[in-house]
């Protein structure tokens, strides 16, 4: 009997999904990766095999209301596609797992209520993240979860790099800096060994750009620096979000413009970034393809805010061996990448036009100072791993 994992990344009106084989056989194969879209409208799903070819997703059943309708979708096409497999857990990407999560967790009725307590560091990502986890509760009581955490990496920060200039009374529920794309950069630094070995126990920046975006300061492969803080609204100007502004401002919207703390949310997850200076959109290829303004403005923050923050990293770092692109836009835009890159020519970057343009390995050119790398994450195969090996044991591959 063929046995399987699953793992979820559950969003507000999204849910997607990727089934890994369990059987031993190499390092968790994919076997399947889909998403389902507007959910709560006119939901629609599409699913690819591990090699990225369309399979057959069947009708979706109406309209999807929640997670919970839209991941019974999911275990029904399950069963109708690996006839006879057996699912033998669930992990799951969360957010936030505040200051004691420093790995994945097993998922018992305490570790939730803790998490549910973390709910207000993470508005907009937790609520949908256990809400995947109890949808699966209620569905399949019997297949163990895990939750996996995108703050558990930057718990080696140093203390001075999680602290929060606040009085200490304020801070004493956890309010500190802790960093997210976790799950990502813990990918990157465990593949440089294999890619890139003259680099992996050095200085490194993993930039993780994508919709949302962040760099992470790697020491040796560990977490010493990140772009984020208490909430994944600081740091980098991202699709929708601004990144770091002054607190100011803030105050400014709640006092003066009278703006509610709903709207304020709103504006600052969903408004502002760079749809909110092009007016245009968060996509990276639309404003790219765009002859607005607004929209060469968006792109001149967003590489000035990367260079910027790089410049701050490097410092911290003590200087900088090597550079590595990842996620959405860091995997696919050429164009982004060298205009970072030729921002930090005085870091001793030279950037190998050819091989960028073509989406190689290593970017950079060969008497480059320091090197610059493109590497695909992989956060799915790092929460199947993860939940691997919390699994009990005979259930998953060694």
């Amino acid at each position: 009997m063929n046995e399987l994992a699953l793992v979820l990344n559950a969003g507000s009106s999204s849910l997607k999904f990727a089934v890994f084989d369990a059987d031993g056989a190499g390092d968790w194969p994919l076997a399947a990766r889909g998403t389902i879209e507007a959910i709560g409208a006119a939901a629609k799903v599409s699913v690819r095999n591990g090699s990225g070819a369309s399979l057959p997703a069947g009708a979706l059943p109406g309209t999807l209301r929640d997670a919970g309708e839209a991941l019974q979708y999911v275990f029904d096409w399950l069963s109708r596609s690996f006839t006879g497999a057996r699912l033998i857990g669930v992990g799951h990407r969360v957010v936030h797992g505040g200051p004691r999560f420093a790995g994945p967790a097993l998922v018992t009725r305490e570790v939730l209520e803790e998490l549910r307590a973390l709910v207000p560091f993470a508005p907009l990502h937790q609520p949908y993240n256990l809400a995947g986890i109890e949808a699966v509760a209620q569905q399949r009581r019997d297949v163990p979860q895990v939750a996996c955490f995108d703050t558990s990496f930057h718990r080696t920060l140093p203390a001075v790099a999680k602290l929060l200039p606040l009085p200490a009374e304020v801070c004493r529920g956890g309010l500190e800096r802790y960093g997210f794309h976790g799950l990502s950069y813990e990918y990157i630094a465990g593949v440089l060994p294999e890619v890139a070995p003259d680099i992996a126990r050095g200085r490194v920046i993993v930039a993780h750009l994508g919709n949302g975006a962040s760099l992470c300061a790697l020491r040796a492969g560990v977490s010493i620096e990140n772009t984020f803080s208490f909430t994944a609204l600081d740091g980098l100007c991202m699709g929708t979000r601004p990144g770091a502004l002054d607190p100011g401002v803030v105050l400014y919207l709640f006092q003066t413009l009278r703006m509610s703390a709903a709207d304020v949310e709103k504006l600052l997850y969903e408004r502002s970034g760079l749809l909110g200076i092009s007016g245009v959109s968060n996509d990276m290829r639309a404003l790219l393809a765009s002859r607005e303004p607004c929209a060469a403005l968006a792109l001149e923050y967003f590489v000035y805010r990367v260079t910027q923050a790089l410049g701050a990293l490097t410092a911290v770092l003590g200087g900088l061996d090597a550079l590595v692109f990842t996620a959405g836009i860091g995997e696919n835009s050429p164009v982004i990448r060298r205009r970072i890159c030729e921002r930090c020519a005085w870091l001793g970057i030279e950037l190998d036009e050819g091989a960028n343009s073509g989406n190689a390995d290593r970017i950079s050119a060969r008497g480059s100072r320091v090197s610059v790398w493109k590497i695909p994450t992989n956060e799915e195969l790092m929460i199947a791993r993860h939940t691997g090996r919390l699994l009990p044991r005979g259930s998953a591959p060694a």
